[in-house]
């Protein structure tokens, strides 16, 4: 299989565990994401008594899944040149993905995920380094060998380099795919996401029910026809239940995994991990998307968005 390119934001990511009420208590949407600046950040890392610190960041998990399955996979973003950035970059070599790390002198990046008794997080995020990732670190070389350029909603706050990023791997002949990432994302870049769609520069879009929603203002198989609408593939995932993938006209309906879910963060960034390595290898959507429920189950049985592995094992297992 070609290479997937995931561009993404370089991040630890923090978690904890809390009630209903210190979500209310924030003044935030449950389920969301905000951004922060350093000084807020800095008063919830204040707050928290050992909170379990990995490091992430939606494509980046994606990628990381990507290459355990046996895809290759290479992620670009930026760090900064601290101990953090070196634990990020340690993390990519380790899980045999392709580094295109650039340096800030910003710090790198971090996400605090709140996480919910019913598994469910919100996310506060400071991109750091990260954000300085732009137009001028995309440039033709970096698409060699790669067949599908893979890219969160988050990134699509950097309009002009989002955009590039996505007209040049398509002057490129290499495909594209979206994941809306978050609601908010939705609603905040529906301009330049619509700007996009109408130019024909996506070819694979991911949401989840939430932001199908946000996007086509109807649920469920109705936002998929929206979506499928724009792109020669549309999956709305509809947690519990699986997800709904459309491509040529049709329609079908994966099951989720049948493990009760302790914390779902990284549910998603892992489903499109089992998704785009049956993609990539030339799987019908039902096959892939089975394995991506299959991936999906593994992570939502620990807290954060890392497999250990003996789960590994196991999904690695159904592909033999």
């Amino acid at each position: 299989m070609k290479k997937v390119l995931g561009m993404g934001a370089a991040l630890v990511d923090i978690l904890a565990n809390v009630d209903d009420a210190w979500i209310a208590a924030q003044g935030v949407q449950k389920g969301g994401m905000n951004m922060v600046d350093w000084s807020q950040m800095e008063k919830f890392l204040g707050a928290l008594k050992n909170p379990l610190r990995v490091p992430g960041g939606s494509t980046c998990n994606t990628m990381v899944g990507l290459s355990r399955l046996g895809g290759k996979a290479a992620f670009i973003s930026k760090i900064g040149n601290d101990e953090l950035g070196n634990i990020f970059k340690k993390h990519l070599q380790d899980n045999g993905v392709e580094s295109k790390l650039g340096l800030s002198d910003a710090a790198t990046g971090c996400v605090f995920s709140a996480v919910t008794p019913d598994a469910q997080r919100s996310m506060w995020t400071y991109l750091g380094a990260s954000d300085f990732l732009g137009s001028d670190d995309f440039v033709p070389a970096l698409y060699d060998g790669v067949g599908l350029l893979y890219a969160e909603g988050y990134r699509a706050f950097n309009a002009d380099c989002f955009k590039k990023s996505f007209t040049l791997a398509r002057s490129l002949g290499v495909e594209t795919a979206l994941d809306f990432s978050s609601f908010g994302v939705v609603e905040a870049c529906r301009k330049l996401f619509d700007e996009l769609f109408a130019e024909g520069m996506i070819d694979i879009i991911i949401a989840n029910e939430d932001e199908a929603y946000a996007y086509a203002g109807v649920k469920e198989e109705a936002a998929l026809d929206v979506l499928a609408k724009k792109a020669k593939v549309a999956v709305v995932k509809i947690g519990k239940r699986g997800a709904l993938i459309a491509k040529d006209g049709k329609v079908v309906h994966v099951q989720a995994g049948p493990a009760k879910a302790i914390d779902t963060t990284g549910a998603g960034d892992l489903w499109a991990s089992g998704f785009l390595y049956g993609y990539m290898n030339g799987w019908d959507m039902e096959k892939s998307g089975n394995l991506g429920s299959v991936v999906s189950n593994e992570v939502v049985q620990v807290m954060g968005a890392q497999i250990p592995e003996d789960g590994w094992k196991r999904i690695l297992a159904t592909l033999s």
